[in-house]
């Protein structure tokens, strides 16, 4: 009986082949399925996060502030143009026999920050060297520098070209005795009113113990003194006051916001009935007429019209007939320096 041989050779039978030729197509697209799949879920997955995202920004967006548009580059500022500057200047020097009242105009080119101080020195230096002016402190606090600017009382330190048209006149301080152009001698006025209203301390003691302990004073107290000694005797309100030009002798309102600030201080042993001794007439509180430009001029802005009101109304409480008046302390005898020619 033969027996049937089996293939050794390794030879593919036509059945096999097939066999494998599917298995092979069937791998293939169950790969391209999956492939596919993945692809499919990437892009869900990419749209899911696209969408997180915007609504992310959408909330910061609403809780940040508006962003500013960008401003556009600044093109170079054009240099500054300064105005040229013409002053007139009233120039008479009394000293001088053959001076005569007369403007005389100059011309001067205006710089930034410019004060009119700043001018009067520039027209000192490099235009007229016998220009008259005075000047100490440059800062409003000496009140040296005081004039009419454009008409109205001023200080030169403290007031600004560029506030000023660009013509305007200077001339010096009236009601003061005439230095040389824009000179005036104000403290010889200054010291004559503070010797007619004794404006110093009159104290209890004569003798003053330095090693004393001083006495506290109410802060409040203290800051009222303080606002009204705050004057720096400029001669604005002297100069702006009409009954002075009516009555030379009038104190005016730097007198009269002297009496109120000793009538203040709780060292001072003088009363009403001394203060109206001194400005209880026409020369002194009575005398104003109530056109209150002192208090418009004044360059430290000290309360004026409200002292020059309460201290006329307390002189005439003093002054009134049949009035409980108090009377006057005991005088003493004050040597006071003549002032020398």
């Amino acid at each position: 009986m033969a027996t049937k041989k089996t293939n050794t050779t390794g030879t593919k039978t036509p059945v096999a082949e097939a066999v494998k030729t599917e298995a092979v197509k069937a791998a293939a697209e169950v790969k391209a399925d999956a492939v596919k799949a993945v692809k499919a879920v990437e892009k869900v997955a990419e749209k899911a996060v696209e969408k997180v995202a915007e609504k992310t920004v959408e909330k910061v967006a609403e809780k940040a502030p508006a962003k500013k548009p960008a401003a556009k580059k600044a093109a170079p500022a054009a240099k500054k143009q300064h105005r040229m500057l013409k002053i007139s200047i009233l120039r008479y020097n009394p000293q001088d026999p053959d001076s005569v009242p007369h403007m005389q105009t100059y011309e001067l080119q205006e710089s930034d920050s410019m004060t009119l101080f700043i001018a009067l020195n520039d027209l000192r230096n490099e235009q007229d060297p016998t220009l008259q002016f005075d000047f100490v402190c440059r800062a409003g606090i000496c009140g040296s520098c005081a004039m009419l600017i454009n008409g109205k009382p001023g200080l030169a330190c403290r007031t600004l070209t560029k506030d000023l048209p660009t013509e305007f006149t200077l001339a010096p301080l009236p009601a003061f005795e005439l230095i040389g152009d824009l000179s005036v001698n104000t403290g010889k006025w200054m010291r004559n009113m503070s010797e007619r209203m004794e404006t110093w301390v009159h104290m209890k003691n004569e003798e003053i113990d330095l090693r004393k302990k001083e006495v506290p004073m109410d802060p409040q107290l203290a800051e009222d003194i303080y606002v009204l000694d705050r004057c720096v005797e400029c001669g604005c309100c002297i100069a702006g006051c009409g009954t002075v030009r009516v009555r030379p002798d009038f104190i005016g309102a730097v007198g009269i916001n002297k009496i109120a600030r000793f009538r203040l201080d709780p060292r001072d042993e003088r009363n009403d009935a001394d203060y109206y001794e001194v400005v209880g007439d026409e020369s002194g509180v009575f005398g104003c007429m109530s056109l209150l430009a002192c208090h418009d001029f004044c360059p430290k802005d000290l309360p004026l019209k409200t002292q020059i009101a309460f201290i006329r109304r307390k002189m005439a409480e003093q002054g009134m007939g049949n009035y409980d008046k108090v009377l006057p302390t005991q005088k003493k005898s004050i040597p006071i320096k003549p002032i020398t020619q």
